[in-house]
């Protein structure tokens, strides 16, 4: 059965372009001007002042059209939240490691995807290594390298909107990270540069049935321009800071790229060695010093949620920690729990997490599964994963996929379902190839485009949402449901920090209410194997 895709609606450009048409038949916009003869031509107009006129009078036309389109937006808005607060009561944000939209949907259809041509590339990033060029191209392989990762790679991938330095910063991460075979930060060998691999249902095609089914959203960026440490900190907070001061959020400056690490983070290499014999007489060691855990004094949503009385969990896999050091490309594995906390798990370094003594809810992913059986989820819920899970290169791509598809059908098959909105996307962008240039928000991002989906009973069934998005629009969503709108706003939450802005404001920010129809009946559970087998190729492949 062929899948039904529906564009976004356009509210305002359908409004405006109704009273536009409606002011031309009006005022003649479309017609001659009419000749004026009981007016003496010394005292008659200009052609010049009536063409003025004529332009003021289109211009407050549609100034007020535009107001009128944006209070029906906001009407409709409205209207969708009511619903939402009726229906949702539990928001899943599942993230997975290092992946590009175009590196996993770039041949979706009707997606903005990999530019082409009769199925073939039409863009080509040069390769330093070669003097050629390398166009994007169908990738088989479940195990990719992907790309350095940090501030300076994502500006120099971007390249001042030409988003053709991928190849060049996958090449010059080999060099820098391969002096030593064995160094925790090694780039994967390969003859092509993989960064411009992409993937298809013959790789993903679980990820590619919950595109088709449910929502996906082609134009959700990274709200950081940088690695996952500063990427879970937005997540969880709408901002990546340094403080000077501990407990003193008015201390804390931005920091794009260096928050300040957790203790895991804070040695390289990082895997411990046993300590050498000590000859008889010798002087004993200064031992090392002993890591300092960073101090994230600022605000983030979970204050807000703790001052509303609202549940939440954050899930932690046991396993090995998905990112490596400072965005080297790869590591060697750290072990990873629940207490354990790493570039994945910020929120035991955050002081109102403390403070709210609510530590213990940073917790064992087997809780998670417990409370989807049991139907006790609570209001919000985020899940990270290990590395083996976690798809971040070099970890398969098929192994992801069957724990995330497993994470989904254990909500599905709960209680919980027909109250959930499951939120999945990736966290940065893995030095993977993207077409689209990131649009400018403030200092710190947006950063490159990662593929996202919506999944839930009351998503649209085959959308696909080219707003502009990033995870402050998470945040933004939780907080119209759960909050009364109140943002993590220094100037109204109570807790002033010196953020530049208050990101779930952002004009450009799109709104995830528009992914769903709460008019429909709820959607019954699509379980899927997490062993599928592979799907069919895309017109690009």
């Amino acid at each position: 059965m062929p899948i039904r895709r529906r564009r976004p609606r356009r509210w305002r450009l359908a409004t405006l372009g109704a009273v536009l048409l409606t002011l031309s038949a009006c005022t003649g916009l479309s017609q001659a001007q009419p000749t004026v003869t009981s007016i003496p031509p010394t005292l008659a107009p200009t052609a010049g002042a009536q063409a003025a006129a004529t332009t003021r009078a289109a211009t407050a036309a549609a100034s007020s059209a535009g107001t009128t389109a944006v209070a029906s937006t906001q009407a409709a808005l409205s209207a969708a939240l009511a619903q939402a607060r009726g229906k949702i009561k539990h928001v899943v944000v599942i993230m997975q490691e290092n992946r590009s939209f175009d590196s996993y949907f770039g041949t979706f259809p009707g997606a903005d995807g990999i530019p082409m041509q009769n199925g073939v590339p039409t863009v080509c990033v040069p390769d330093p290594a070669t003097g050629g060029c390398v166009k994007p191209y169908h990738n088989p392989e479940d195990k990719n390298a992907g790309g350095p990762h940090g501030q300076n790679n994502a500006t120099a991938d971007v390249n001042g909107g030409t988003m053709n330095g991928f190849v060049a910063q996958q090449e010059a991460g080999r060099k820098q990270a391969c002096a030593d075979p064995n160094s925790p930060s090694c780039a994967q060998a390969g003859t092509t540069p993989d960064v411009m691999g992409w993937h298809d249902a013959r790789e993903i095609p679980n990820y590619w049935t919950y595109a088709e089914q449910f929502v996906l959203q082609d134009h959700m960026f990274e709200p950081n321009a940088s690695w996952s440490l500063p990427a879970h900190l937005f997540m969880v907070s709408a901002w990546s800071a340094k403080c000077a001061q501990a407990g003193d959020p008015m201390s804390c400056v931005n920091a794009l790229q260096s928050p300040g690490n957790p203790p895991d983070f804070q040695t390289t290499p990082r895997r411990v060695q046993p300590a050498p014999a000590r000859k008889k007489g010798a002087p004993t060691p200064t031992p090392a010093p002993t890591p300092t855990p960073p101090d994230y004094a600022w605000t983030d949503l979970t204050y807000l949620l703790h001052q509303h009385n609202v549940s939440w969990a954050y899930y932690v896999q046991g396993g090995s920690e998905p990112d490596c050091e400072n965005d080297a490309m790869t590591c060697t594995p750290v072990p990873q729990q629940a207490r354990t906390p790493g570039i994945w798990n910020p929120l035991p370094y955050f002081d109102t997490v403390q403070q709210d003594g609510q530590l213990q809810n940073i917790q064992d992913l087997s809780k998670f599964y417990a409370a989807a059986q049991n139907g006790t989820l609570p209001a919000v819920s985020w899940i990270d994963p290990s590395g083996p899970d976690s798809e971040h290169p070099p970890a398969l791509i098929s192994q992801g996929q069957a724990y995330v598809t497993g994470l989904i059908n254990a909500i599905m098959q709960g209680p919980d379902w027909n109250s959930t909105a499951i939120f999945l996307a990736w966290d940065d962008w893995g030095g993977f190839y993207d077409h689209v240039v990131p649009p400018t928000v403030d200092q710190n991002g947006y950063g490159l485009r990662v593929p996202a989906m919506v999944i839930s009973p009351y998503a649209r069934q085959g959308y696909i949402d080219h707003q502009t998005l990033s995870f402050d629009a998470y945040l933004k969503f939780i907080e119209d449901l759960y909050l009364g709108g109140q943002r993590i706003d220094p100037a109204t939450d109570g807790r002033p920090d010196p953020r530049p802005d208050v990101r779930e404001n952002a004009p450009q920010l799109g709104n995830l209410l528009q992914d769903f129809d709460f008019s429909q009946a709820p959607r019954p559970p699509l379980v899927l194997p997490q062993h599928p087998q592979p799907g069919p190729a895309s017109t690009g492949g």
